[in-house]
């Protein structure tokens, strides 16, 4: 479960790194700078969210919600 900025960066960064991509392939086939990407993978919390999802995306994540009951 992913339920702060930190998680979802380490996630972000360990699939990069299975996939054997530098900062700089990731950066450049997502469209994002390398600032943007280190700040996405060291879970700065006010990161964009149209461009950390491009970046799971290119990094070989697929991000789904599931609706939980409430509480």
């Amino acid at each position: 479960m992913i339920d702060d900025s930190q998680t979802f960066g380490h996630i972000v960064r360990d699939a990069r790194k299975r996939a054997g991509l530098r900062q700089e392939d990731v950066a450049l086939t997502s469209g994002v700078g390398l600032r943007f990407l280190h700040d996405l993978e060291h879970g700065k919390p006010t990161v964009e969210l149209e461009r950390a999802l491009r970046v799971a995306r290119a990094v070989g994540l697929e991000v789904r919600l599931d609706v939980r009951s409430r509480p």
